[in-house]
């Protein structure tokens, strides 16, 4: 029930209003895009209302550029070309810099890096995080990202099965429908937290691959917007540097999610 609402929510473009200070409705606006379905980092909850870690460093972001911001929830595989479109002007929802991205839209530098892992069922024979371990099995993986990408490229063994949200491998693997899934590894052990997660555990995080999995997660932005994406790199360093985002980070994380 909770996948339904979430996409009925997505598919009306719910629109959610940040007030970055007091005086910022005669300031700059800058409509933003998320997925609201990759907890921790962006949810949209039952209430309409957004959480994760992606909302608020898009809220300390703002504020500390001192816009107006506007938040609306796209679904992933159309993430890119609603951007282009300008449906909005920044998609923030852990969306890896990879080179073949940057074909499309432009990047931010990032804003967090944290590597690919595999999750399996408790009783899973799959003892390994390796290619070798997956072969002949079904791996579930979010379509259009880097692990489904990853997937394909270096584990061409596994029977890859393509899921609109993670919400939904995550329900197939739980259903025993799937034999391992692939995913960001603090996605996955947040979920192994849960009650849903309860069914499974993590295998072991992968070796990165720099061409696929990119430099880290970074906020896209249509080509040419120079302006917006220094004003949105000047913000990410103050936020360093000031506190804020080790404020965020200690909110959802025991470890620096920022990473190497």
């Amino acid at each position: 029930m909770r996948i339904s609402r979430r996409l009925a929510a997505a598919a009306s473009a719910a629109v959610l209003v940040f007030m970055a200070g007091s005086a910022m409705a005669e300031g700059e606006k800058v409509v933003i895009g998320t997925e609201g379905a990759y907890p921790p980092f962006n949810n949209l909850e039952a209430d309409g209302t957004l959480t994760g870690f992606d909302i608020d460093i898009a809220k300390a972001l703002c504020e500390e550029m001192k816009v107006e911001c506007t938040f609306v929830t796209q679904e992933w595989d159309g993430a890119i070309p609603a951007l282009i479109a300008k449906k909005y002007d920044a998609f923030i929802a852990s969306m890896s810099i990879t080179e073949e991205r940057k074909e499309k839209v432009d990047f931010t530098n990032k804003y967090y890096n944290t590597p690919p892992a595999l999750v399996v069922p408790k009783d899973s024979p799959i003892t390994e995080a390796t290619e070798a371990a997956l072969d002949g099995k079904t791996l579930g993986a979010q379509s259009s990202t880097t692990h489904s990408n990853y997937a394909e490229a270096h584990m061409k063994g596994a029977d890859l099965k393509l899921y609109p949200t993670a919400e939904e491998y995550k329900l197939d693997l739980a259903n025993g429908r799937i034999d391992a899934a692939i995913d960001d590894v603090v996605v996955i052990s947040e979920w192994l937290k849960t009650d849903d997660g309860a069914c499974c555990k993590l295998l072991g995080t992968l070796p990165v691959d720099p061409v696929i999995n990119g430099e880290g997660a970074g906020i896209a932005l249509r080509k040419g917007d120079d302006e917006l994406r220094e004003k949105f790199n000047k913000a990410i360093e103050a936020i360093r540097a000031n506190g804020k985002y080790q404020e965020i980070n200690e909110k959802y994380f025991p470890f620096d999610v920022y990473g190497s």
